[in-house]
């Protein structure tokens, strides 16, 4: 008898009508076509000799039909997508352990956290502060598991599979070394894959104090997402200007224009983390079988996957190591 993370539950919505209003208008969602999509999926899963190891209850699963506005298909290639993600970026995947010391100073840091309650439409807001991530103490590789850490968790909250995420980003420090952490080629691969294979829905993206003489970068990093996502994201060149025009900080730290200190969102945000770490822990058990993925599947739509990071930090040593594993041509909305 196989044993996942999780086993099948009997799902049932407890989510608010009016979420489950929005649910159904945005994304297609239902009791019907949610029973059948899970029961699609729980029997794919169990016939997919690729996947090994997986979550079945209804709340991971759904995260994944809710991004892709229940097309069945396309859900079941994200999940398989994302399974192996997990596995070829093993370093940035795996023990997503708020408590490790350099994960533990990075939130401290406030580099990056969800702040308390919700905005005026239900969603969660994530402020990113990657100025005080000091290149010369910290790899690539804890840049990516902090990351990690920060959306496993919230993704894990139904209410936010369905209402999206607003993120805000204040550039303030960010230095050339900075863009050393990773070289061009992996700054492509993190992007597409954060896009395409994490089951998130960006809803808006503000950012503030991205210095002139970055802009190449930024251009670049523009030119990497899709014509969606781009049309949501909102550049400032200081919090005043976002605030002349219209920006709501009333939801961001009181340091930003709202009201509650940083301090206190990122010892809100930590109590979250440490209930959830459990739950991401548990991550670790779900596997594929790398070796059933074609060689031609290089070139699909996760292709990016088929290098690996070639990642060290400042001083060279190595943190990340290449990937093994291929996969078939997956097609992505």
């Amino acid at each position: 008898m196989v044993e996942y993370v999780t086993e099948e539950d009997a799902y049932e919505c407890t989510l608010s009508e009016e979420t489950q209003e929005m649910a159904k208008k945005e994304l297609r969602e239902d009791k019907n076509s949610r029973d059948q999509a899970l029961e699609q999926i729980r029997s794919w899963i169990k016939l997919n000799p690729r996947i090994e190891n997986c979550r079945m209850d209804g709340k991971f699963l759904l995260k994944f039909l809710r991004c892709k506005k229940f097309n069945v298909p396309m859900s079941q290639e994200a999940i398989e997508r994302y399974l192996l993600l997990r596995q070829v970026y093993h370093p940035a995947f795996h023990k997503l352990d708020i408590t490790e010391p350099n994960m533990d100073e990075l939130l401290r840091l406030g580099y990056i956290f969800a702040v308390p309650g919700r905005d005026h439409l239900g969603r969660r807001v994530i402020v990113a502060r990657p100025g005080v991530f000091d290149p010369y103490k910290f790899t690539n590789a804890d840049m990516c598991k902090i990351h990690g850490i920060t959306y496993e968790s919230l993704m894990e909250d139904e209410e936010n599979q369905i209402r999206g995420f607003v993120h805000f980003a204040d550039g303030a420090g960010v230095s050339f070394p900075h863009l050393t952490l990773f070289t061009p080629k992996e700054a492509v691969r993190i992007v597409k894959n954060g896009e395409r294979t994490l089951p998130m829905r960006h809803k808006e993206v503000h950012a503030i104090n991205a210095h002139p003489s970055l802009k190449f970068a930024l251009d670049f990093g523009m030119s990497l997402i899709s014509e969606k996502i781009r049309s949501r994201v909102k550049l400032y060149t200081s919090l005043e200007d976002a605030k002349n025009n219209k920006m709501d900080t009333s939801m961001l730290p009181k340091e930003y224009g709202g009201t509650i200190p940083m301090k206190d969102m990122i010892d809100a945000w930590r109590k979250e983390l440490l209930e959830m770490r459990p739950t991401l822990l548990s991550h670790d058990k779900m596997r594929v079988r790398e070796e059933m993925y074609s060689e031609k599947a290089r070139e699909g739509a996760v292709s990016a996957l088929k290098q690996g990071f070639n990642c060290s930090n400042q001083t060279g040593e190595s943190t990340m190591h290449g990937v093994c594993g291929s996969f078939r041509k997956l097609e992505v909305d």
